[in-house]
């Protein structure tokens, strides 16, 4: 029996989680369909999404409303975008950011079928370069794989983010150093987000993804 969870718009089956389908009877990334009383819901994997992950690791909160406007930085081909899309149901919109044009190629694609998302072509380093093309947002999504990651989380919570709007960070520590330890990385992230923005919640990802940390932080 699929029920609500204790995170806003998110569904539960046990151990499984679903978000209710915004493009019925599409699948977005071979997630199995499943129709309960005549609604239809998207089972939500989390070995491919650190979001979803962290909520099941246990995240009391993401901050994501139906209605938000969100800023997506490192969209990828929509696998995690495409469950806050459904989350933010039709009142709200999300922008989805990458440089790689490949995979940028297939979230238009996906764009195509969710009137709520739109795709920007930028580089998350630079929001300077996009500031034209993105509005005041309630919640900064960030999965970035490059050495700063959290100065760039910083930089566009900074542009972009409302008062009291949510930022999600995820890690990888990786990434960010592969000479350190992954708790010395975390910490140090820690440290450095900490000074801007109150930190609500953070997470390892064990056993959904190795050496990576998910932070859920507010804007003071």
């Amino acid at each position: 029996m699929i029920e609500p969870s204790k995170i806003f718009e998110v569904f539960q089956e046990k151990q499984a989680l679903f978000t209710k389908s915004l493009n019925p009877g599409k699948k977005v990334y071979n997630e199995r369909l499943v129709i309960q009383d005549g609604v239809e819901y998207r089972q939500w994997d989390p070995t491919k999404s650190k979001l979803g992950a962290a909520i099941l690791r246990g995240a009391s909160n993401v901050g994501i409303r139906k209605g938000d406007i969100v800023l997506y930085l490192g969209c990828s081909t929509g696998t995690t975008p495409s469950h806050v899309s459904d989350m933010i149901g039709e009142d709200g919109f999300l922008f989805g950011l990458d440089v790689a044009p490949r995979v940028l190629r297939n979230f238009v694609f996906l764009c195509e079928q969710r009137p709520n998302m739109t795709a920007l072509f930028e580089d998350a380093a630079h929001p300077e370069q996009y500031a034209a093309k993105v509005c005041e947002v309630d919640v900064v999504y960030q999965d970035v794989a490059q050495r700063n990651q959290a100065e760039i989380f910083l930089k566009n919570c900074k542009a972009f983010l409302k008062d009291g709007g949510y930022g999600l960070l995820a890690v990888k520590a990786r990434s960010v150093d592969i000479t350190k330890k992954p708790a010395v990385i975390f910490r140090e992230v820690r440290e450095q987000i900490g000074k801007e923005l109150i930190i609500v919640d953070e997470r390892t990802l064990e056993p959904f993804e190795k050496d990576h940390c998910f932070f859920v932080c507010r804007k003071k």
